[in-house]
């Protein structure tokens, strides 16, 4: 089953990886986030090596992007972000498990001080998970 985890963060400034911008992360002793960084190249390590991992992507400041809406009977193109959120979309990663258990582990694994992590399967676009 495919499983995209997506990562929204608002670091200040705006960079990758995300923990090393967050102030709760920051805010951990230097030895949890040499741990916590430790973990996750281990688990990305893991996922990798055993065909769990699809692909995953870090993604530009949300200053840079461009928003698309309908207005007037045509698309509209306005400077992003939501202005009204403090969260953004920071990357993402595709992932292609045994089933719902093991996607919620790794998100688990993924989630950390100052970030929100959205798991949400896949699905064609006849509406049946894939």
């Amino acid at each position: 089953m495919k499983y995209v985890i997506l990562i929204h963060s608002n670091p200040q400034p705006w960079g990758h990886p995300t923990g090393d911008f967050i102030p709760e992360q920051q805010a951990l002793p230097a030895e949890v986030r040499e741990r916590l960084n430790g973990e996750f190249e281990r688990l990305l390590t893991e996922m990798s090596e055993n065909g769990e991992l699809v692909h995953g992507e870090a993604l530009a400041d949300p200053s840079t992007s461009t928003l698309y809406r309908w207005g007037g009977g045509e698309p509209v193109a306005t400077d992003g972000p939501y202005s009204e959120t403090k969260e953004h979309l920071a990357g993402f990663f595709l992932i292609d498990v045994s089933g719902p258990e093991r996607a919620q582990e790794i998100a688990n694994a993924f989630s950390g001080p100052g970030e929100t992590i959205e798991l949400r399967p896949a699905m064609w676009p006849g509406g049946e998970e894939h």
